[in-house]
């Protein structure tokens, strides 16, 4: 995405930047790689360094309701300090890894109502300029995209997926906020449950499931949320029967037994379980906690999907689920950003 003004801080002849990112979806845990092209100004300047930014659209709960903002979560200083002559033409290529939480943003190519970007900042002459937004493509893990595609040959169905502001209590969770993803429960749990959120936080040597059911109520009880945590490995992905699994941990979630966690942050092997949560922490903007757990029981908005899915693939995304306003959202993610009065600066732990 070419800058569609000169850098704002040097004035008319400075130097202008499009960052090219290599085509394709990438993982999380992957490499990033792609060009920054830069294309000097009317006179010899300096450029003291170029920063990638990974910047994600976040929603907060907090005392006074919702809000949903622009939260830097990893930096990425890719040049240091060269000079730039009038009218030079230069590429600066870069590769670096993404946060292994890093949200998916797709799956197998549609996609999901996640707005992540990349932005290029330019420090020239002892000043710095933001600069567009770049969308960024995260595909599935192999293991995240088993559990999702074992999902929907259950009978489970796509709902919505968004990123919450906070930390998961009891977790290995590095960034500072998660991603959930939200399905409806399939016939054999419908009476029992109304929703279901999955959240993914994955790591070099494995990965967390948290899953949390909002239950129904009975006759003479209030219908409350239950949580449970499974650990699965990277490896030997292939070799798992995943509907069996899945199936198993759905149906520990709904009748609240799960087993005890091991000691490690992470299984050592694929379906090692862990123990449920008390409850989800979130923390608003100025990072005080809130002390709820999350129920989204808003309407279609930012996390809502965008597209149908081929029956029986990934969550059995519903045909027809098409939502207009998330295409308007997050395209004003990207193309009204630069006009934002400030962003979080949450970074990866």
């Amino acid at each position: 995405m070419v800058f569609k003004r000169l850098l704002g801080s040097l004035g008319v002849g400075g130097p202008s930047v499009d960052t090219a990112l290599d085509p394709g979806a990438v993982t999380p845990g992957g490499h990033l790689s792609g060009h920054v092209h830069l294309k000097g100004g009317n006179a010899d300047f300096t450029v003291e360094h170029i920063t990638l930014k990974l910047v994600a659209h976040v929603e907060a709960e907090h005392d006074g309701g919702e809000s949903e903002g622009a939260v830097v979560f990893h930096r990425q200083v890719v040049s240091g300090c060269f000079r730039l002559a009038e009218g030079e033409l230069r590429s600066v290529p870069f590769s670096f890894p993404l946060p292994w939480e890093t949200p998916i943003t797709e799956l197998y190519g549609q996609g999901l109502g996640i707005a992540l970007g990349v932005r290029t900042e330019l420090g020239v002459a002892g000043g710095k300029d933001k600069g567009d937004l770049d969308p960024l493509a995260v595909r599935p893990l192999p293991a995240q995209e088993a559990i999702l595609e074992a999902l929907g040959q259950l009978g489970f169905g796509f709902r919505s997926a968004d990123l919450e502001l906070g930390h998961i209590s009891g977790t290995g969770q590095q960034l500072p906020f998660y991603q959930e993803i939200e399905i409806t429960p399939s016939p054999g749990y419908a009476h029992q449950v109304d929703e279901i959120e999955v959240t993914f936080l994955a790591g070099p040597g494995g990965m967390e499931v948290v899953l949390e059911a909002d239950k129904r109520g009975g006759f003479l009880s209030e219908g409350h949320d239950v949580l449970g945590r499974h650990t699965v490995g990277h490896d030997g992905v292939e070799r798992v029967d995943w509907n069996t699994e899945v199936e198993s941990w759905m149906r520990q979630l709904v009748e609240h037994r799960v087993t005890h966690a091991a000691s490690s942050p992470y299984g050592a092997h694929t379906g090692d379980h862990g123990t449920p949560y008390a409850d989800k922490e979130h923390q608003d903007h100025s990072g005080h906690g809130v002390g709820h757990g999350h129920r989204s029981d808003a309407g279609p908005g930012m996390g809502t999907a965008v597209a149908a899915g081929a029956a029986g693939v990934a969550v059995g995304v519903v045909g027809g689920m098409v939502a207009a306003e998330v295409v308007d959202e997050v395209g004003d993610f990207f193309e009204g950003d630069e006009d934002e009065g400030g962003e979080g600066e949450g970074e990866e732990g």
